[in-house]
């Protein structure tokens, strides 16, 4: 039997298949039988070796064409199936439209959120801007421009995660780094806030969590003061609360303020009898702040002997806490819906 005529006979075997064929599997089987690299037309054209070049073309030819029919035929049974068990699907599945919709339930902002655009919004009341800075930092803007150089030991108080990127490359352990940015790129008088996630190797506890936010703040201008520096907090913990708190401010260190404080607030679980909250004090810390020591002033470019100015450091997560009388730190991060949506 001649190849043209095992082509023919293949296109009507394969039409009759087709025609036959009541779902997508054996519709499959066809195709890779008939049309695939070891499928009858290949075989058959295996023998086209033998042939003249003009039977040559003449058979190729029409083992496209043949090619081209079989495809065809599967592309329409397969339409022809598929909508078919398409209508089958209809016919069983039955939507009650009287039924009421699955309601999206609406979400809200994020409690630590809303303190962060409250704390912003205050100090913008009192003329800061708020500027931003990458959270994978280098020891440089996190330590070296903040007075703390690699023998300082207040580096052991700060327990850093550091990358494998290189290895001055590390996750930033507060936000001052902002500040070292905004000083290198800009001329006093600068007043600024810098929120943001920190990260910082802490023991998880109720009062600590590796991953916290801060927000700090920066002033340079001439002649500023220590008492400028209280009023703007007093002031600015009167409006976050609506009230004014019983608060202290406890003489501290950071190397890069001097002189330094820590502005605690009395505990509002215990109401200053110590609680688990407080870490048994009394009083829960509130923020760090203190005068920009000259050290770091020289070091972005500003001079110390014309401009001074006071920085301020809060976390984020304490001041919420005291705000809605949150008890445990880790209710910020466990995703719970009865806790979110108190707020």
């Amino acid at each position: 039997m001649s190849l043209e005529q095992q082509l023919k006979d293949l296109e009507q075997e394969a039409a009759r298949d087709i025609a036959a064929t009541d779902s997508l599997e054996p519709l499959e089987e066809l195709r890779r039988k008939h049309l695939g690299k070891s499928g009858e037309i290949t075989a058959i054209l295996r023998g086209l070796a033998k042939l003249e070049v003009e039977e040559k073309k003449k058979i190729g030819q029409l083992a496209n064409e043949i090619k081209d029919s079989i495809q065809n035929l599967l592309d329409n049974r397969r339409k022809g199936l598929e909508a078919e068990a398409l209508s089958a699907r209809l016919s069983q599945e039955v939507i009650d439209v009287t039924l009421p919709g699955t309601r999206s339930e609406l979400g809200h902002i994020h409690p630590l959120t809303q303190v962060t655009e409250e704390i912003i919004s205050i100090f913008y009341g009192m003329g800061f801007t708020v500027a931003e800075g990458p959270e994978v930092e280098t020891d440089y803007f996190n330590f070296d421009a903040l007075n703390t150089p690699k023998d300082h030991p207040a580096r052991d108080e700060q327990d850093t995660f550091y990358t494998n990127v290189r290895p001055d490359v590390l996750l930033r352990s507060q936000t001052s780094t902002v500040q070292i940015r905004v000083m290198n790129s800009k001329k006093p008088p600068l007043r600024v806030i810098s929120p943001g996630r920190v990260y910082r190797n802490e023991e998880v506890n109720a009062r600590k969590y590796p991953l916290f936010h801060q927000l700090e703040g920066l002033l340079v201008d001439r002649d500023v003061t220590f008492g400028q520096l209280k009023g703007t907090l007093n002031a600015f913990i009167r409006e976050l609360f609506g009230k004014p708190l019983k608060t202290r401010f406890r003489p501290d260190f950071f190397p890069f303020t001097e002189p330094s404080a820590e502005l605690d607030s009395q505990c509002p679980f215990c109401e200053g009898s110590g609680c688990r909250t407080c870490g048994n004090r009394g009083w829960l810390e509130l923020l760090g702040c203190g005068m920009v020591d000259p050290n770091v002033l020289q070091g972005a470019g500003i001079d110390p002997e014309e401009w001074s100015g006071f920085a301020f450091g809060m976390g984020i997560e304490r001041l919420a806490m005291l705000r809605y009388g949150i008890n445990d730190i880790r209710h910020f991060y466990n995703n719970d819906l009865r806790f979110l949506r108190q707020f």
